[in-house]
């Protein structure tokens, strides 16, 4: 132990004195030793490599964690946004706030359910006495949930937007693209005749889009989102599992097809044939004589 103190504190004073030829003998030193303990390095710059990736695996660990957090934070947040939405909904209904001046409502009670997975509609204690018409727009209070098809004198039938027979036109928004959204008996309709799908993303707004007269414009229906089959499908907006009151809105009478051929223009109106056209005789070059 003894030589080996004396040993490092010959290497200190040797490395401390400031002198040409000590430098050329300690660099002499340094070139017969040092590649000779390569072997000895390895070790401890592979311990160096694990400290740094073990810090940089702690450093991930404590963003993943951090992100996990507010993942948590945000789904809070949404379920608290999607409460306080119906429960504003549900406000506007109570104090009969109208967002559109010209459309008027006539709330119904949910009478039965069709229970067919073929046909998927329900029965409102409302009808032609209460002013009912077919093809109006029905709610419950949040989101668009069918349309009028088929009216008794106390009763009406809705048709359900997750029915086959329905469809809608819509719009998806920012984008503002103008789309179909055909119920398929499934509780994600699918949008069809998309022009640009490629700009329509998961969690857009779709709203009602006015076209063909059909529902008014601007009706919640609800979100985009990305089915299992690949295709973009709509998340309704309406609660389709406690259906006990609807909103029929007032907004026009729609005028039923009876006839197919009322569907064509009508022929131009011909009028009567035009008469000959008559010969006219020519006065003489002289004139009359009187």
């Amino acid at each position: 132990m003894a030589l080996l103190i004396l040993l490092l504190l010959g290497l200190f004073f040797l490395w401390r004195i400031d002198s040409p030829r000590v430098e050329r003998f300690r660099s002499a030193l340094v070139d017969r030793f040092v590649p000779s303990f390569q072997w000895a390095m390895a070790p401890v710059t592979w311990g160096l490599g694990v400290v740094d990736d073990f810090q940089s695996y702690s450093r991930l660990y404590e963003q993943n964690q951090q992100l996990r957090e507010e993942l948590r934070q945000m789904k809070a947040w949404k379920e608290a946004a999607l409460q306080l939405e119906q429960k504003n909904a549900r406000l506007l209904d109570l104090n009969h706030v109208r967002l559109d001046p010209k459309l008027t409502h006539v709330t119904g009670v949910v009478l039965a359910d069709s229970g067919s997975p073929f046909r998927q509609s329900v029965l409102l204690n409302v009808g032609a006495r209460d002013g009912i018409r077919d093809g109006w727009a029905t709610m419950d209070g949040i989101g668009l949930v069918g349309r009028i098809s088929g009216v008794g004198q106390q009763t009406s039938r809705v048709i359900l937007l997750t029915d086959s027979n329905s469809r809608i036109p819509v719009t998806v928004q920012p984008s503002g693209q103008q789309s179909i959204m055909s119920g398929d008996n499934s509780d994600l309709p699918p949008l069809e005749f998309l022009e640009d799908p490629d700009v329509v993303r998961p969690g857009d707004r779709v709203v009602s889009s006015g076209d063909g007269g059909m529902f008014p414009a601007g009706l919640l229906v609800g979100t985009v989102v990305l089915g299992t089959d690949k295709r973009l499908r709509v998340a309704l907006a309406a609660d389709y599992q406690r259906l006990e009151f609807l909103r029929v809105l007032r907004s026009h009478e729609l005028t039923p097809i009876t006839d197919p051929g009322a569907l064509l223009a009508d022929p131009p109106v011909q009028g009567p044939p035009s008469p000959p056209p008559t010969e006219t005789t020519a006065p003489p070059a002289g004139g009359s004589n009187g």
